[in-house]
């Protein structure tokens, strides 16, 4: 990991905040709006504001870890859990949800751990971990009840109801509905707290907030990757695709003689360019051969999104508009802008045969990984048909062989042994026991051994978890 890629905890808050907002079908504002009421909400109830905050901008930090799980479930993982959020879901869509405690198990282990990877206070780490335990002990996937379920939650989850259900049905309906969540949902005393003051409230939402409100030490800083990993879990498939992205542009960019500021950035840029995919169905992701054209409207939104959310972020500004390029083609065939060559810059040409480099190499739920042989091979040649900078796709080959420097994707060692990080690697690209066993000649219970021991040694219960914890060590 470049020192470059260090930001602000507030900023990697924010941004994983928008990711979460995407995933769940919000606008990439609802967790902010959401905090802000929930500070007034913890602060009229005697809570700690900041506690209750953080807890609300991170709420929906581990939905990207189940997303595959709700596309199966509800068939649809954003719009499913948008008509969840909003009080939408059909007859089907609720009975289906009676068999989403897993999902929740994952999502809460998750978003705890990238609470204590920031460095947050243990409340928010502890209301993470119960954010969707309830009143009268129906929540998930604890069954806790009340006083059990920290009182975080209740603000959280009462503020959050408030904000999306105004939206959707207006302030009177929405009331009415978490009346009847009293002492079911939340606490009957704090929803009658609510009712009194929830106009006041959200008309000091349309006023811009002074300033975000400090995350522990004023120099406080985290690995960009985190959010680059958070961003990967939404596809089983991805798992490192952005971390191994950014180390490959900044090679390139270095065999290419940029200067160091222009590196940095670009790494960075690799690490944040997912940020729009949250939005996007895993339905359409995994979808093999070409798009429906409606299917394909939603991916071109992908670098728009991903611009609108690192704009709000003064860290990530710069890379956010160098990761907006990176689907453009030198003909003018990509998105979102469909820029031509006279408008893309060296940087934006790097980054993009690097993502395609990165891309082949990787497999895919419908193909095998393309060799290193067979992937320049492809990139070569839809350089030569004019879609990418030759030059670009020269540096990208020579910095994915070595060429130049150390080779790339070194593991470093930790508590894993050799046997468990290689199928750790393997279930974190969504490969199952039995996958994993016929692979490697072995049996499905020494596999399951192996995955027991690697869930001991990192302190998890779920394979998102681990894959998360995995990356973050650089373990894989």
């Amino acid at each position: 990991m470049s020192e470059s890629d260090r930001v602000a905890v507030q900023d990697a808050i924010l941004a994983l905040s928008m990711v979460g907002d995407l995933s769940m079908g919000q606008p990439f504002d609802q967790s902010r709006r959401t905090a802000r009421l929930a500070r007034l909400l913890a602060q009229a109830c005697g809570g700690e504001a900041e506690v209750a905050g953080q807890v609300a901008l991170l709420r929906w930090s581990g939905c990207t870890a189940n997303a595959e799980g709700f596309m199966r479930l509800l068939g649809d993982d954003v719009g499913g859990r948008n008509a969840m959020l909003s009080q939408t879901l059909g007859a089907a869509g609720l009975r289906a949800m009676r068999r989403s405690t897993p999902l929740a198990q994952v999502h809460c282990e998750v978003s705890g751990d990238i609470a204590r990877t920031l460095g947050l206070a243990a409340e928010v780490e502890m209301g993470l971990r119960h954010i969707f335990e309830q009143f009268d002990g129906q929540g998930r996937p604890l069954g806790l009840g009340h006083p059990e379920v920290p009182e975080v939650v209740y603000q959280v989850v009462l503020a959050g109801d408030l904000e999306i259900l105004s939206r959707v049905h207006g302030l009177e309906a929405a009331l009415e509905w978490i009346a009847s969540q009293g002492d079911r949902r939340y606490p009957a005393s704090w929803t009658a707290l609510l009712a009194r003051n929830a106009g006041d409230w959200l008309e000091s939402l349309r006023q811009p907030e002074d300033r975000a409100p400090a995350v522990g030490a004023a120099d406080a800083q985290v690995a960009l990757t985190l959010v680059g990993d958070v961003i990967d879990l939404k596809l089983p498939w991805l798992a490192g695709y952005s971390r191994q992205a950014a180390e490959l542009v900044r090679q390139a960019a270095r065999l290419c003689g940029l200067p160091l500021h222009s590196v940095e950035q670009l790494g960075r840029a690799a690490l944040i360019h997912g940020i729009g995919r949250a939005a996007v169905p895993n339905r359409i992701w995994s979808t093999p051969g070409p798009l429906l054209a409606g299917d394909q409207e939603q991916v071109r939104l992908v670098p728009y999104w991903t611009l609108r959310a690192s704009g709000q972020i003064d860290a990530l500004k710069a890379p956010g508009q160098l990761a907006a390029h990176a689907y453009e083609r030198l003909d003018g065939s990509g998105y979102f802008r469909a820029f031509e060559a006279d408008a893309l810059q060296a940087e934006h040409r790097l980054l993009a045969a690097a993502l395609a480099w990165q891309a082949l190499r990787a497999e895919r739920p419908w193909r095998p990984a393309f060799s290193a042989d067979e992937a320049a091979r492809l990139l070569e040649a839809e350089a030569g048909q004019g879609r990418f900078c030759p030059r670009a796709c020269q540096a990208v080959i020579a910095a994915a062989r070595g060429e130049g420097s150390a080779a790339l994707g070194k593991v470093a060692s930790g508590p894993l042994s050799e046997r468990e990080t290689e199928i750790l690697r393997r279930i974190s690209t969504g490969a199952s026991n039995k996958e994993v066993a016929r692979d490697l000649g072995i049996s499905p219970s020494t596999v399951r051994t192996h995955v027991e021991s690697v869930f001991r040694k990192l302190g998890c219960s779920t394979r998102a978890a681990a894959t998360l914890k995995a990356l973050t060590q650089g373990l894989i």
